[in-house]
């Protein structure tokens, strides 16, 4: 018989145990031996996985303190906001408030507007005479994102959102996002200022962004909510456009 796999060195071993599911290494591999648990607990592992996947930013994480996290974290970067640039109507948008006409979806670049920065956005919702808001809240847990992963190492949760106003008329523009816990009592939250964008202005798309980090233990919903209306009161919809909305959990 050949030589046993604890036989084997350690960069060999690591090599083989790469090339195996993540979730297999977690759920099963891991189970193994004790020299396996070390291995899938240990930094090199998951290292390797990043190189061999090319995850952005691998090389960058040096200091990365569980790199098992970080390459979980990277597989499942994505969207959380679904519907983000109007392609299915309202639908998955909760506590719309539809001042005026109500909120609108529109094709770009819209009259009196411009195109989007991406060629992959093709609509917009706008806004009426009256303040119009839509909110929607992402369930963490339902999205993968474990209580422990959430309470410990506290992954960054970044949300952008993309506004504009139509060149022949003035509009304001809100955003406000909090970090709730199981009960959804506020843990953390972003508000914007209110923005006024004013008559006669270039319609180019404005990004706003920010950043949560540190936040503490218990987060387990995002509530992202945005609005706003015209400011000539005009029937129909001149008030400020918004698409392209996103959060994410990031390493």
């Amino acid at each position: 018989p050949g030589p046993r796999m604890e036989s084997l060195p350690e960069a060999v071993l690591i090599r083989i145990l790469a090339s195996i599911p993540a979730v297999d290494l977690v759920l099963a591999c891991r189970l193994v031996c004790c020299q396996w648990k070390n291995l899938v607990d240990g930094a090199a592992l998951w290292i390797l996985k990043c190189q061999q996947e090319g995850l952005t930013g691998a090389e960058l994480e040096e200091n990365a303190e569980n790199w098992q996290n970080f390459y979980f974290l990277s597989k499942k970067r994505k969207n959380l906001i679904k519907n983000p640039c109007g392609e299915e109507d309202l639908q998955h948008w909760g506590e719309v408030e539809n001042g005026g006409d109500g909120w609108k979806i529109e094709e770009l670049p819209g009259d009196f507007g411009k195109e989007f920065p991406s060629e992959e956005v093709h609509k917009y919702f706008v806004t009426s005479y009256e303040w119009c808001r839509k909110a929607q809240v992402i369930d963490l847990r339902a999205e993968g994102y474990w209580e422990e992963l959430m309470d410990t190492t506290q992954p960054k949760i970044v949300v952008k959102d993309w506004y504009a106003g139509r060149s022949d008329a003035g509009c304001l523009y809100e955003l406000c996002v909090k970090l709730l816990s199981e009960n959804e009592d506020v843990l953390a939250e972003y508000r914007s200022e209110t923005i006024a964008i004013p008559q006669d202005n270039d319609a180019n798309w404005t990004e706003v962004s920010h950043t949560f980090s540190n936040y503490g233990p218990g987060v387990r919903f995002v509530r992202f909510e945005h609005g706003g209306q015209d400011t000539l009161f005009w029937k129909g919809w001149y008030g400020v456009r918004v698409t392209s909305s996103s959060v994410t959990v990031e390493p």
